[in-house]
């Protein structure tokens, strides 16, 4: 362990490396003695990969039974400090990487990364995004907008809707979206579904988006969530970004800290930037899966952030999937709501294409919607039906 702790002195770092290991250096005293009791056989010569070996002993191997309180945050601080660290070797690696190790890494981490699920939320998207934000149903507006509900009925929403970029907490864009959906429509308008983008197009989104929030009682139009909607029109240009994320692609891209009001910035320094790296410009790959990657290129530096299996466990399709089931006349969602009948409908035609649903359960559209708009979940009120119908 002692070996492995000091490695990195004999890498040649940068500053900013440098930094990220002196600071994860001083929380070693307090757990050095938990540290030395785990046996290490790895030991990188790369700052990430050393970074992934201590990880893992944090996470994995110490032995957390003789650790006392006091130590436990110091151990998770650590984890965190490491995650972080690891973000940003991936993050920088992004400047300089050719397509192939791009695509490799992705394929590497595809199950860490819950990529088929990732991508079967930018398939819907895809195909929904013609339509404007005021004529969609309420389930798939918020699942344009990056905001998970209990009325994403997992049979038909079969991934998170918040991956590439949450807003649930964009208070003041979901009253924008609730309140003036047309003018967020407007705003998109200006962007073209297909072929190249210019400065005076997204200005014009930007100028219309902020106008949406003017009159409203929050007007803080911010950045995220725009970027958000841009990446879902045009995941092959438009990078998503959040709060959270904006220090560690800021330094990973070497510019300076962005703040999610930063419109100009984020064209000039993130898009640019990034429009500008080798396997962002590379041609068309001839694998058929690396395709599909090409074609959401600009949504691929959110699968650099760290992430591991507990984050794909974690997600809101599957808490919702495997929810347990309450005896409830009600149904599936919470107390009181229900479903519109619209919604109802459009979710429930869905289901029934399915080429597994019988012809007679198919002719029971009218009582499967009927359930529906009482709050039941489509995928329940269908398996009830064959339950009772065959």
């Amino acid at each position: 362990m002692k070996k492995l702790l000091i490695s990195p002195s004999q890498m040649n770092l940068s500053d900013a490396d440098n930094l990220l290991y002196q600071n994860i250096l001083k929380l070693v005293p307090d757990i050095s003695l938990n540290l030395m009791a785990v046996k290490v056989e790895n030991h990188p010569k790369d700052f990430a990969g050393w970074c992934e070996e201590l990880l893992d002993v944090c996470q994995n191997r110490i032995n957390f039974s003789l650790l006392e309180d006091k130590q436990l945050p110091v151990v998770k601080k650590m984890a965190q400090q490491l995650q972080q660290a690891l973000t940003l070797q991936q993050l920088k690696m992004l400047r300089i990487a050719p397509w192939p190790v791009l695509a490799t890494f992705i394929n590497n981490k595809a199950e860490q990364l819950a990529l088929n699920e990732q991508l079967a939320l930018v398939n819907y998207l895809s195909s929904i995004k013609e339509q404007p934000l005021e004529k969609m149903i309420e389930e798939d507006k918020l699942a344009y907008a990056g905001k998970h509900t209990a009325n994403h009925d997992p049979s038909v929403y079969q991934f998170d809707v918040e991956w590439f970029c949450s807003t649930k907490a964009a208070k003041a864009f979901h009253l924008a979206l609730t309140e003036c959906p047309h003018k967020l429509d407007s705003a998109l308008s200006h962007i073209p579904l297909e072929g190249d983008i210019s400065y005076e197009q997204y200005a014009a989104f930007i100028s219309e988006y902020l106008a949406a929030f003017v009159g409203l009682d929050d007007d803080k139009a911010t950045l995220a969530p725009a970027t958000r909607l841009l990446a879902m029109r045009r995941p092959d240009f438009f990078i998503t970004l959040s709060q959270a994320k904006l220090e560690l692609l800021s330094q990973a891209l070497g510019v300076v800290k962005l703040n999610n009001r930063d419109f100009q910035r984020y064209w000039d320094d993130v898009l640019m930037t990034v429009h500008t790296m080798p396997w962002f410009q590379s041609s068309l790959p001839e694998s058929e899966q690396e395709q599909t990657l090409w074609h959401i290129k600009a949504l691929l530096p959110s699968l650099f952030f760290y992430s591991d299996l507990q984050q794909a466990e974690n997600s809101n399709y599957l808490k919702l999937l495997n929810k347990p089931k309450k005896a409830s006349a009600t149904g599936n969602l919470n107390k009181g709501q229900k479903r519109g009948k619209d919604s109802a409908e459009i979710l429930v035609d869905r289901a029934l294409t399915a080429e597994d649903i019988p012809e007679h359960i198919k002719n029971m559209r009218d009582s499967i919607v009927a359930e529906v708009v009482k709050g039941r979940s489509v995928n329940e009120t269908i398996a009830l039906m064959r339950t009772i119908f065959g």
